[in-house]
Order: structure tokens, then C-alpha cells, then sequence
């Protein structure tokens, strides 16, 4: 059985990070982005953001991205992939960015060796 884990965090495009120090407030960067660079330092396995075209998010109306410009609420996903205890590790530690965001756990099982 495998070890593995993913756990998929929706949000809105236009979320921000929370500025944790002044040129941060400043210039809050997307909360998608610094997500994964905060899952790159904490050498999580695998992190990706998954380009969502249409969706929406709860309490939403649908939403389609456009070519001539991406509206704010465009749910956006991250994936992360490791352990469950190390993931459960990185959202307790960056709670202060997850408010409002929607988080699924699930458990990745691979198919048995011979």
C-alpha cells in the first residue's frame, strides 16, 4: 500500500497571500504562487497548479475563463503530493493563508506489485 497523499486547495484566482512582512504587504504576491513556492521549501514531493477553464467555487455563479481576460473568481488548484502527516504538516503551518480556501484529502493508492 502506498504512502502517498494529495491534497487539492480551491480558491479563488484573485485570492493574495497574507503579508508577512512590509514589502510583502506591499506587493502580496497570488496565493496560488506563493503556495507553491512555500511547497518548494518545505520539500513537498510534488506541487502543481492545475489550469482550470470554467467552474465555479460555493455560493458562485460559473465562471469561464476568456481570452480577453481572467475573472476574479476563476477557481484555481493547487495540488500537493506526500505524506499525509507532512500535508497535514504544511496546512497547519500556513493556515493563515488558507482561510476561505477549500481543501480535499484524499489518499493515493497504487496498483499491487506482483
Amino acid at each position: 500500500m502506498s504512502e502517498l497523499t494529495a491534497v487539492r486547495l480551491y480558491f479563488p484566482l484573485s485570492a493574495r497571500a497574507k503579508g508577512k512582512h512590509f514589502w510583502h504587504r506591499l506587493t502580496t504576491p497570488g496565493l496560488g504562487h506563493h503556495l507553491l513556492r512555500a511547497a518548494k521549501l518545505a520539500h513537498i514531493q510534488q506541487a502543481v497548479m492545475l489550469t482550470v477553464t470554467s467552474g465555479y467555487l460555493p455560493g458562485e455563479k460559473l465562471q469561464h475563463d476568456h481570452f480577453e481576460g481572467r475573472p476574479a473568481k476563476l477557481p484555481q488548484c493547487i495540488e500537493l503530493v506526500d505524506t499525509e502527516s507532512k500535508l497535514r504538516r504544511f496546512l497547519h503551518d500556513h493556515k493563515a493563508d488558507l482561510e476561505g480556501v477549500r481543501a480535499v484529502l484524499y489518499r493515493c493508492e497504487l496498483p499491487l506489485q506482483p
